[in-house]
C-alpha cells in the first residue's frame, strides 16, 4: 500500500514538474470596440490540458481592470477524447473577447497538466502579457481609403461644415474673372482645402517617426478653432457680407488692382482662394476633428503610410463638393442676370447673419462671456428667418429693388418652409431640445428659463462643485473630484471628454443622452465628470500643469485636454471613458456614435 501511494506520488511530482515546462503567449487584434485575445499554450509531449468549460481540471482566464470579459474563454484548436473530456495537446490556441483599451495588459491562466495515464498535477498560473492590440490585418488599406471617402463627403452634412456652403457661394460669386480664370480658382479652392489638411498631417507623422517621439495631438486646429481671435473675424466676415447682400455697400477690389498685370491678379486672386481654404478647414475642424484625430493615433499603432493616404482620400472627398460648388458661380455668368439674382444674394444674406452667430457663441461659451444664452440665439434666429419669410413673401425690399407684385409658386412654398421652421424653434425658447439644430445652438444648460429643469444637487464632500451639463445631469469638473464621489457613492465614473464649442459632443448629447434609459443610467448610476478641452478660463497657479516637455499649462482647457491623452489616449471630442471608483478603466473608449442602442450596451458593461 505504501509502495502505491510512494509510485502516485512520485508520478504526480513528475507530472507537476512536467507542467512548468507548458508556455504562454498571447496577441491581440481589435474588433470594432472590442479587443480578441488569442491565448497559445506550448504542451510537451506526453502531457495534455483540458480546454474551458465546469469540470475540475479546465482552463480558464483571470483578468485585471481596465480588461473586462466580453464573451466566453473557447478553444480554437482541435482536441481529442479522454476517458469521455475533450482535452488538448502540442500548440494549443484559446480565444477570449474582452473590453479594453488599446494598451498592454496582463492576465493570469489558470490550467492542470495531465499525462497520458490521467494522473495530473498540481493546478498551475501562468500570467501572460497581451500586448496592445492592432487593428485586424484583413483592414486593408483599400477598405480604409474607401471608409475615409465616405466620412469626407458626410462631413457636408455636419454642422460646422454646411455653414461655409453659402460663404463659398458668396465669395466665388463675387468674383469678376472669366469662366476659365474661374473654374481655374475652383480648382486651386479645392487643392488647397486637400493640401491643408494632408500636408500637416504628412508632415507630422513623418517627424514623429524620425525623432521616435509620441504622436502630436490632433486638437490643436480644434484649439484653434475655438480661439475669440479666428471666431470673432469669422462672425464680423459673415455680418460684413450679410450687409453687402443687403445693399449697405458692394465688396470690389481697389481699382488699381484691376489694372494690373494678368501675373498679379492671378497672385491676389490665389491668396484670397487660399484665405477662404485655410477659413473653411479651421472653422470645420470641431467637426472633422474626430476623424482626423483616429487618422493620427493610427500613426503610432505601426502603419506608416496607411494614415497619410486615408487623410489624402478624406480631403479629396471634403473639398470636391466646395470644388463644385465654387465653379457653380461662374456658371451662372453664362444665365441672363434678373431681379432673381438679387433675390438669391438676400436670401443668403439672412442665411449669413443666422450662420455667422455660430462663430460669436463659440467663444462665447469657451472665454464664458455670458452674451449669447441659448435663448438670446434663438431669439435672433427667430426673426432672421421671420424676416426672410416675409422678404420672400413680397412684404420687405431692400435698397435698389423693386417690390414684387405678384409672387412666384416657388417663393410660396419656400416662404412657408421657413415659416414652418420659425415656428419649429419657438419651443426652443421654452426649453425643448431641438434636437435637428443640436449642433448649431448653444448648450441648453445656458438657458435661464426650461420648463421641468431639476435642481442642481450639492456636491457630496469636499471643495469641489459639480457643474450642469446637458438635461440638467452634474458633473465633477475634474477626475479627482469624480472619484472622490465615486469612493462614497460605490458608482462607477463616466468621463466626458468634452467642449464648449464641439458640435458633435452637443449631437451626442441631444440625440443619444436624450434617450429615457441612457438618460437615467446617467443620472442614477455614474458619477459623470466633463473634461472641457476647449475651456479658456484661467487656473490658479497651484493647478498648472507642466507638460513632459516642460511647457506650462495655465487653462483649464489645456489641462484637460492635457489628462485626457495622457491618461486616456485620447485627442478628440467627444470621447467617454469610464472609470472604476478606485480609478481603474473598466471599459472601451467610445467616441461620436449616434447608436442609441450601443450606447445603452456601453453603460450596462460598466454595471
Amino acid at each position: 500500500m505504501k509502495r502505491a501511494a510512494a509510485i502516485s506520488l512520485t508520478l504526480f511530482c513528475a507530472v507537476s514538474m512536467m507542467a512548468q515546462g507548458v508556455s504562454w503567449s498571447a496577441s491581440s487584434v481589435k474588433e470594432g470596440d472590442l479587443v480578441k485575445v488569442t491565448f497559445t499554450a506550448s504542451v510537451p509531449e506526453g502531457l495534455h490540458i483540458y480546454g474551458p468549460g465546469d469540470g475540475y481540471n479546465t482552463t480558464s482566464v483571470r483578468w485585471a481592470t481596465p480588461a473586462e470579459p466580453a464573451g466566453p474563454l473557447e478553444a480554437v484548436s482541435e482536441g481529442f477524447d479522454f476517458k469521455g473530456e475533450t482535452v488538448y495537446s502540442g500548440k494549443v490556441e484559446f480565444t477570449q473577447k474582452i473590453a479594453a483599451a488599446s494598451e498592454d495588459l496582463e492576465a493570469t491562466v489558470s490550467f492542470t497538466a495531465c499525462d497520458e495515464e490521467g494522473h495530473c498535477g498540481f493546478p498551475e498560473e501562468a500570467v501572460v502579457s497581451v500586448p496592445a492590440a492592432k487593428e485586424k490585418s484583413s483592414r486593408g488599406l483599400w477598405k480604409l481609403i474607401l471608409e475615409a471617402i465616405l466620412w469626407g463627403l458626410a462631413m457636408l452634412l455636419t454642422p460646422c461644415v454646411f455653414p461655409m456652403v453659402p460663404m463659398t457661394v458668396s465669395f466665388f460669386l463675387k468674383s469678376e474673372s472669366s469662366p476659365a480664370a474661374g473654374r481655374r480658382k475652383a480648382f486651386a479652392y479645392g487643392l488647397f482645402i486637400v493640401l491643408l489638411y494632408t500636408l500637416p498631417i504628412s508632415v507630422i507623422i513623418l517627424l514623429t517617426r524620425l525623432l521616435g517621439g509620441d504622436a502630436v495631438t490632433a486638437d490643436i486646429f480644434n484649439w484653434l478653432s475655438t480661439h475669440w481671435l479666428p471666431n470673432l473675424l469669422f462672425f464680423v466676415i459673415f455680418m460684413v457680407f450679410a450687409a453687402s447682400f443687403f445693399g449697405a455697400f458692394e465688396i470690389t477690389l481697389p481699382s488699381k488692382w484691376t489694372d494690373k498685370a494678368d501675373k498679379g491678379s492671378d497672385r491676389k486672386g490665389l491668396a484670397g482662394v487660399f484665405f477662404m481654404a485655410l477659413t473653411l478647414v479651421l472653422v470645420s475642424f470641431s467637426c472633422t476633428g474626430p476623424i482626423v484625430g483616429s487618422v493620427l493615433i493610427r500613426s503610432t499603432g505601426g502603419e506608416f503610410w496607411v494614415p497619410m493616404a486615408t487623410m489624402l482620400a478624406f480631403s479629396v472627398a471634403f473639398a470636391l463638393p466646395f470644388t463644385v460648388l465654387a465653379m457653380f458661380p461662374s456658371l451662372l455668368k453664362k444665365v441672363k442676370s434678373g431681379s432673381w439674382l438679387g433675390s438669391v444674394k438676400v436670401v443668403l444674406g439672412f442665411i449669413e447673419v443666422a450662420l455667422g452667430l455660430k462663430f460669436l457663441s463659440v467663444a462665447d461659451q469657451t472665454y464664458h462671456w455670458g452674451i449669447l444664452d441659448r435663448e438670446i440665439y434663438l431669439a435672433i434666429w427667430i426673426v432672421d428667418f421671420t424676416l426672410l419669410g416675409l422678404y420672400l413673401l413680397g412684404k420687405i425690399t431692400f435698397k435698389k429693388e423693386e417690390k414684387t407684385e405678384k409672387i412666384s409658386l416657388f417663393r410660396f412654398i419656400l416662404a412657408g418652409a421657413v415659416f414652418t421652421f420659425v415656428v419649429y424653434m419657438i419651443p426652443g425658447m421654452f426649453g425643448a431640445p431641438l434636437k435637428a439644430l443640436s449642433g448649431y445652438l448653444p448648450p441648453l444648460e445656458t438657458q435661464d428659463f426650461v420648463i421641468g429643469r431639476q435642481e442642481v444637487r450639492e456636491a457630496p464632500s469636499g471643495d469641489a462643485k459639480t457643474i450642469t451639463i446637458a438635461h440638467g445631469l452634474q458633473a465633477w469638473p475634474s477626475v479627482e473630484s469624480g472619484l472622490e464621489a465615486a469612493a462614497e457613492s460605490g458608482k462607477p465614473v463616466f468621463v466626458d471628454v468634452t467642449g464648449y464649442g464641439c458640435v458633435n459632443c452637443r449631437e451626442m448629447e441631444e440625440r443619444v443622452w436624450s434617450d429615457p434609459e441612457v438618460l437615467g443610467l446617467l443620472r442614477e448610476r455614474f458619477e459623470i465628470v466633463a473634461l472641457h478641452t476647449d475651456d479658456k478660463a484661467k487656473l490658479p497657479e497651484d493647478q498648472w500643469v507642466r507638460t513632459d516637455g516642460g511647457k506650462v499649462l495655465k487653462d483649464v482647457g489645456r489641462v484637460n485636454s492635457e489628462i485626457a491623452r495622457k491618461r486616456f489616449g485620447v485627442n478628440s471630442q467627444p470621447s467617454y471613458i469610464i472609470l472604476s471608483p478606485d480609478g481603474e478603466q473598466i471599459a472601451p473608449v467610445r467616441s461620436y456614435n449616434l447608436d442609441i442602442e450601443g450606447f445603452r450596451d456601453y453603460l450596462r458593461s460598466a454595471l
